[in-house]
């Protein structure tokens, strides 16, 4: 049986990038077309300098690609959903990393995206690409949404303590601190290195619009939630301070973690009793499709602090589309997707 034929709408960008990196060693997959319209013609390579020999790829325009079995997109808010009968016309099934299919909830994009979606009813046919939450939804599916970034690290770390009712959900705070590449490729005067290098940056303090996907996976009312720029290419660590209704036992919160997670291949609960690596950490995740999570109990208020971390462009995009290809396609969840992370980095 041949390999499944492959293609990356939009590969010039970061998550484009990490897609292809993961995609180009899979061993069920043919990388067919890598698209960008700025850069037509060129060598993959000449964008992603760590594909040297890895790929002969030259990038070509989205209009011009080939039929395949998977199509991954990679492309700007409001391109996928304005283009999707092309893509649909070219392949059988599709991945898309971007917004535009992630909620269920038309009024959602004019609320949190100041944008009317233009094919609302094609909403419920994409499955939201959590697999942790969403495994057998993504195996039947032929469209997954991944989920964002910011949202992956916060649904993973909340999912089982609002699905087990054993917080006030009402009382949630979350703060997300986010390294550069979650910006995207182009640059901007935020990114100019005089003004992003050493910086700890308050960019969305509220109204962020990953909350619209939080919201909807805990099945919640209301969420605080502020994201903060800090100075690191990759990674995610979110924070979030919640309430137990009940004074409880750490052994407990593990247990009620382990419900959900104990056979999951890309969740890992840390929680050491000394060492600098007893929390969750972004920078040893570099690279990697894992979600750690671990938390801290203030028995004096009952307030619990849980940290989850993640790769943004990993676990918070291609790695987790990866995941979902594998799942889809009726293979090892893990496959193309063990790297274990270096250190030290």
């Amino acid at each position: 049986m041949g390999k499944t034929r492959v293609s990356v709408v939009g590969a010039s960008g970061y998550t484009g990038g990490e897609a292809l990196r993961l995609l180009l060693s899979h061993p069920n997959v043919d990388v067919v077309q890598a698209t960008s319209e700025h850069h037509i013609g060129k060598y993959v390579h000449s964008t992603h300098p760590n594909l040297r020999k890895a790929t002969a790829l030259k990038f070509t325009s989205m209009d011009d690609l080939a039929n395949v079995d998977i199509l991954f997109l990679a492309l700007p808010h409001g391109i996928s959903s304005r283009k999707i009968d092309y893509f649909k016309s070219k392949a059988d099934r599709i991945i898309d990393k971007g917004s535009d299919f992630r909620l269920r909830n038309p009024g959602d994009y004019d609320k949190y995206y100041q944008f009317t979606h233009p094919r609302p009813e094609l909403l419920a046919e994409f499955a939201y690409g959590i697999p942790e939450l969403h495994r057998p939804e993504i195996k039947a599916a032929q469209y997954v949404a991944v989920a964002g970034c910011n949202s992956t690290a916060t649904i993973l770390a909340l999912y089982p303590l609002y699905k087990q009712g054993i917080i006030h959900p009402e009382r949630t705070v979350v703060e997300v601190k986010v390294g550069s590449s979650e910006a995207g490729s182009q640059s901007s005067e935020a990114s100019h290195h005089p003004e992003r290098s050493g910086c700890l940056r308050s960019y969305a303090p509220t109204g962020h619009r990953h909350i619209a996907e939080i919201l909807q996976e805990l099945n919640a009312a209301d969420i605080s939630f502020s994201a903060t720029a800090y100075d690191s290419v990759r990674g995610i660590l979110a924070t979030s301070h919640v309430f137990l209704k009940n004074p409880m036992e750490d052994k407990d919160v593990w247990q009620a973690y382990r419900e959900f997670y104990s056979g999951e291949p890309f969740i890992r609960l840390v929680k050491e009793s000394g060492g600098i690596y007893r929390y969750p950490e972004p920078k040893i995740l570099a690279g990697t499709n894992y979600c750690d999570i671990g938390f801290e109990i203030d028995r004096s208020s009952n307030r619990m602090v849980v940290m989850s971390a993640i790769d943004n462009l990993v676990k918070g995009a291609s790695g987790q589309a990866v995941q979902c290809m594998n799942l889809m396609m009726g293979w090892d969840e893990r496959m193309g997707l063990e790297f274990a992370g270096l250190h030290p980095i």
